[in-house]
């Protein structure tokens, strides 16, 4: 079979995964706390190919591209005030600590709300745990303050202080949560009230990353297509030659 065939799909498939992956870019350039993915293209290697009658080395020839892996940008996104008492930002590295049915997990989404039996949650329903392992109850949620080192203080009572973690293999598990192995809350981060962290997707650059993802598709394309009219040719030639 025409290797040239394999190795214009193997791009083809290439671009299509990154195409899904800008998309999502794209659909979550204004999630708070998302963090942006890169796809990692590479190479499957290449043979050396030779004249058959004389071993006469002609050069390498690759045996196609795939998508490696996804690599994420954990840089911290522009915090942006929003004046709301429930939303809160990391300023630094470290996530919220939150519990799902799953078990724990963590998030730089600080869009919080409180619900009906006043524990601080998520925009997802999930309950924000305090340093205590347990999700923080703050009542009726008004007069709710936060200090910078995460305190959570309700109608002028203590009512737990939130669970700021370190993330060792971070992993995205969908809906702005992560997993990974937690430690000691990082160094010099602070929280702040008020805010939210943006979206590390540059919408911008993401549209530029799709144009240049969808003309790469469309070369690989008319490669494709290339090979398969010059291999239908040589069909039909052969055919007329020998009187078929």
């Amino acid at each position: 079979m025409e290797r040239g065939l394999y190795i214009a799909a193997s791009g083809m498939l290439a671009e299509q995964v990154r195409q899904d992956q800008i998309a999502n870019e794209l659909a979550n350039s204004s999630t708070p706390g998302y963090k942006s993915d890169t796809s990692v293209q590479s190479s499957f290697g290449e043979v050396l190919l030779s004249n058959t009658a004389t071993g006469q080395v002609v050069g390498p020839m690759s045996l196609g591209v795939h998508i490696s892996q996804e690599v994420t940008d954990l840089t911290q996104g522009p915090l942006q005030q929003t004046g709301n008492s429930l939303d809160f930002a990391l300023d630094g590295a470290g996530f919220f600590s939150v519990q799902t049915p799953s078990g724990t997990a963590y998030t730089r989404d600080g869009q919080f709300e409180v619900d009906g039996g006043g524990r601080l949650i998520t925009d997802t329903g999930n309950p924000v745990l305090g340093t205590d392992g347990k999700p923080i109850v703050v009542g009726d949620g008004k007069n709710l303050s936060v200090s910078q080192e995460g305190v959570v203080t309700s109608n002028g009572k203590r009512v737990g202080q939130l669970s700021v973690v370190s993330l060792t293999n971070a992993t995205k598990q969908g809906d702005t949560l992560w997993s990974g192995t937690p430690g000691a809350k990082p160094s010099g981060t602070t929280v702040d009230q008020g805010y939210l962290e943006g979206s590390g997707v540059q919408p911008a650059q993401a549209m530029v990353d799709m144009i240049v993802s969808l003309r790469a598709y469309e070369s690989s394309q008319r490669v494709l297509q290339g090979i398969d009219e010059t291999l239908s040719k040589a069909v039909t030639s052969v055919g007329s030659a020998t009187g078929s």
